[in-house]
């Protein structure tokens, strides 16, 4: 009779790893900490030591997860907004179940990091306004990925031929959807240099 393998030990990280599958492949509305604790193979109850404000927490880390990208200062302010807005676009379209939590949910713990960060980059490389420039490239990006996921129709397949919504590292994405988004932010780039 062969080993009994040992539980993996429940975590934080494991916990989001098994929300955002949830939520990217059923939805958020059918992310309960019950149909967690099932897909964890413990009692809901366990996710509270984890998290211990419960549902409310596991959002905010949701949201956190997908917001929370970091990128290399580029040669200029232009080059770094661009490498942010390009990371911000994967991470989000990489899990368009919790779209909605990071469309809604301010930037908190490392997400507000982030940001932070960001705005730094964008005024060492000297943009003025770099602050209220992160707020236009954060609006553009999250717009940005809300109407390809719409679009996709990931959000409501109407029928079984529908193919489902694969994020680019699984194969996702098209040319035009990449293409639109490069024009919106080369034109929103110009924008916030001649203003």
């Amino acid at each position: 009779m062969p080993a009994k393998r040992p539980p993996v030990p429940l975590s934080r990280e494991r916990i989001i790893e098994a929300a955002l599958h949830i939520a990217d492949s059923q939805g958020l509305r059918r992310l309960t900490m019950r149909r967690l604790g099932d897909a964890l193979q413990v009692e809901a109850m366990a996710i509270y030591h984890h998290l211990p404000r419960g549902k409310d927490a596991l959002m905010d880390a949701l949201a956190e997860h997908v917001t929370a990208v970091h990128a290399e200062p580029g040669e200029s302010w232009q080059d770094s907004a661009r490498a942010w807005c390009r990371a911000s676009r994967a991470a989000l379209r990489e899990h368009p179940g919790v779209l909605a939590l990071a469309l809604t949910k301010p930037p908190k713990g490392r997400a507000a990091i982030a940001v932070r960060e960001q705005t730094e980059q964008l005024a060492d490389a000297g943009l003025a306004e770099a602050a209220q420039a992160v707020r236009a490239l954060r609006a553009y990006v999250f717009g940005a990925v809300a109407v390809e996921v719409q679009q996709s129709g990931w959000a409501e397949p109407s029928g079984e031929d529908d193919e489902p919504w694969l994020p680019p590292s699984r194969g996702g994405g098209s040319a035009a959807a990449d293409a639109d988004f490069e024009r919106g932010l080369t034109a929103l780039l110009a924008g916030l240099n001649a203003g």
